[in-house]
């Protein structure tokens, strides 16, 4: 199952222009994101908000993960301060994948964006959290902090930009977005079977682990047609609901 390295903004010192800071609302933006990423069955890990940019990339390059995504806002140079406004996805021109989790982002923030003109996918060489990491990485700059009306867009809506975000990642990753809800304990009851656990949720997938008929097993989303997000012994996947007895 997928694993990304979520790595919100540490930089406190950029205020907002109606308060608070990129810091906090980057984490606020990465909390409402974790319940979706449980849902869809991504597993994640957030960066230390008390390490600085070098230390989130070191992090993500310790371990293996399949996407490092970057959350940020954005703020104009000193003359244009509070006249600029749109949403910049970047990622690394050397990196086809880089570039297709971007545009899937871009396209998608266009949705809910009240300005879809001013959100792009753009490139870079010089940001090191897009060129320094192993694992595909983008990077978004959602607004422009400096600017009000893109502070109040994100300030309220950071629910749906939360939505938004996983669904894009389950768009890249070819799985079902499921929306977040109550999180429960399942019973396994397969008939002293054990229960496979899939890499997607159809019989087609292919098996990357199985629970002993009477485990407790962790349910964070309800696919649907059948199959549950399950998590159990440290695994994450898909397995079917018939066999599983929530209680």
């Amino acid at each position: 199952m997928p694993k990304v390295f979520l790595s919100p903004s540490t930089q406190e010192w950029n205020q907002y222009v109606t308060g608070g800071n990129e810091e906090e609302y980057m984490n606020l933006l990465a909390d409402r994101m974790e319940p979706y990423l449980r849902s869809s069955g991504i597993t994640y890990v957030r960066n230390d908000p008390a390490r600085n940019v070098t230390g989130a990339i070191a992090d993500s390059n310790a371990a293996y993960y399949d996407v490092h995504l970057a959350l940020h806002s954005n703020a104009a140079p000193e003359k244009l301060a509070g006249k600029l406004r749109g949403i910049d996805i970047y990622f690394s021109p050397s990196s086809f994948d880089s570039e297709r989790l971007a545009t899937i982002i871009a396209n998608n923030l266009k949705n809910i964006y009240p300005l879809p003109d001013k959100t792009r996918a753009v490139p870079t060489t010089s940001l090191g959290e897009v060129t320094q990491t192993k694992a595909t990485a983008v990077l978004c700059e959602l607004g422009y902090h400096d600017n009000v009306e893109d502070v109040t867009w994100l300030k309220n809506n950071l629910e749906s930009i939360a939505a938004n975000l996983v669904e894009s990642l389950c768009d890249y990753f070819g799985i079902p977005f499921v929306a977040a809800g109550p999180v429960y304990t399942g019973i396994v009851a397969a008939g002293g079977s054990n229960l496979n656990v899939r890499d997607y949720p159809s019989m087609g997938g292919q098996v990357i682990g199985s629970i002993p008929d009477g485990a407790r097993v962790t349910v964070y989303g309800d696919v649907g047609n059948g199959w549950y997000v399950v998590s159990y012994n440290g695994f994450t996947g898909y397995a079917s609901s018939q066999f599983i007895v929530i209680g």
